[in-house]
């Protein structure tokens, strides 16, 4: 492995670990409500429920735009990436998951301007400190790995979208470390498939209309009492 492969690879394992500090620990991504619905109650309905609301929207929505914004942020294309970026917030029909993309999106830039001062990510943060609605997480994420081969950002990416929910569960159910890393073991091994399938999609095609997760996230907003800010 040459010396900058090496640097890209160090650069995924650094970003995608949760010590990087974006404050998705604080977020459950409409799973809190989930479970107050019933959805979500043991080690089995929480693999069910990442398999048909969290890798579908990761297929679907997520992953196609880092996929764009890492072809735009390859070349330059700061229009392009402006542009993604729009979408990601638009294509977020719930207000509370659309302030998390952003919440841990512009926080995820803010440090990468700081520990990897690249000049697009500089300028993508200018941007974002002048509009508060610019940073969502997904285009962050594909602009930080403009040089990183494409099917590995994806699975990066993949990782770091579903491991908070794994870690959150133990806080939300009676269900051990071990269990969730039995989830997570699950959930990662149909990584590949659904990273060849995102990679498939036009960005005029992505999005995902997932309305039982999203009206979760929406009553979240308005419950008496939460654990989680999403």
């Amino acid at each position: 492995m040459d010396e900058k492969a090496y640097s890209e690879l160090v650069f995924l394992l650094q970003s995608s670990d949760t010590f990087f500090p974006t404050g998705t620990y604080a977020h459950s991504f409409g799973m809190e409500e989930m479970i107050r619905d019933g959805v979500v109650a043991d080690e089995a309905t929480l693999l069910v429920f990442l398999r048909n609301h969290i890798a579908p929207a990761l297929r679907n929505l997520d992953l196609p735009l880092v996929a764009w914004a890492q072809r735009a942020s390859a070349v330059g294309d700061r229009d392009a990436l402006r542009w993604i970026d729009r979408l990601a917030g638009a294509l977020r029909p719930a207000k509370e998951i659309r302030q998390a993309s952003l919440q841990t999106g512009r926080r995820r830039l803010a440090i990468l301007a700081s520990v990897r001062p690249t000049p697009l990510l500089l300028d993508y943060h200018a941007e974002a400190l002048l509009d508060p609605r610019a940073g969502h997480a997904a285009p962050v994420w594909g602009a930080a790995c403009a040089n990183v081969p494409i099917e590995f950002a994806l699975s990066a990416f993949f990782y770091q979208a579903v491991a908070p929910f794994c870690g959150a569960a133990p806080k939300l159910l009676r269900i051990g470390q071990e269990a969730a890393q039995r989830v997570l073991t699950a959930v990662l091994s149909e990584a590949a498939s659904v990273v060849q399938a995102a990679l498939k999609i036009p960005l005029e095609d992505a999005g995902f209309f997932d309305p039982v997760l999203d009206l979760a996230s929406m009553r979240h907003e308005l419950a008496g009492e939460r654990l989680f800010i999403s």
